[in-house]
């Protein structure tokens, strides 16, 4: 079933799936898989199996495999169970979570690439890289870098010194640089990993690629 704005009226069971919706409401019950921008369950309303949203306000029952982009506001008759992933949680007095609860990991997008003259330092910019999170801000989310291969990263502040981390704060305000060191072009590169306030990260080390071309 697809929809812009779904309404499961309160003595309907709808067995299957919502896809692309908008705006799904729960008056009643879905049985199946539901992958909406929002979603709100309503006192006696039930969503059990799998469930995709950007937010969602629960205040009926929610039972299954769960993963929330933004906010899941439980409220005061709402209960939660299953296996929840989140990327921010609102819990009322009354409300029940009883689930394995995770925090989402950042996201980290950009072109993953670099250009710089041999010899010189340039800017890594947001389109370069940039790391999200729906809970935390710029200044929260924390680059560690390792295995910088023809150079370093360095703080606009103090470019002939290495640095290890830096911030998608320092990014947006372009004091992130990578310094080239040595009289040759091959190509260089590093690697990073990006942590929220919570501790998650973004997994695996993701390599950014840089091109090193004869300064004229």
């Amino acid at each position: 079933m697809q929809a812009k704005h779904a309404v499961i009226g309160k003595d309907l069971t709808l067995k299957g799936a919502i896809r692309n919706a908008a705006l799904v409401e729960v008056w009643g019950s879905i049985v199946g898989a539901v992958q909406a921008d929002h979603v709100v369950i309503h006192p006696g309303g039930r969503i059990e199996g799998r469930l995709e949203a950007g937010a969602a306000d629960v205040e009926g029952r929610l039972d299954g495999r769960v993963r929330v982009r933004n906010l899941i506001s439980i409220g005061a008759t709402g209960t939660v169970t299953g296996d929840v992933r989140y990327g921010g949680l609102a819990l009322a007095l009354g409300g029940s979570l009883a689930a394995e609860v995770r925090n989402i990991p950042p996201e980290l997008g950009g072109d993953f690439e670099v250009v710089v003259k041999q010899g010189q330092s340039v800017r890594v910019t947001p389109a370069d890289l940039s790391a999200r999170d729906a809970e935390d801000d710029d200044a929260s989310l924390v680059y560690t870098v390792t295995n910088a291969v023809q150079g370093f990263i360095a703080l606009a502040s103090a470019p002939g010194e290495p640095v290890s981390n830096f911030t998608q704060g320092d990014i947006a305000a372009g004091s992130v640089m990578f310094v080239h060191q040595g009289d040759g072009v091959e190509p260089g590169g590093f690697d990073v990993v990006v942590s929220d306030s919570q501790g998650a990260t973004t997994g695996a080390p993701r390599h950014v690629g840089v091109a090193v071309v004869r300064a004229t």
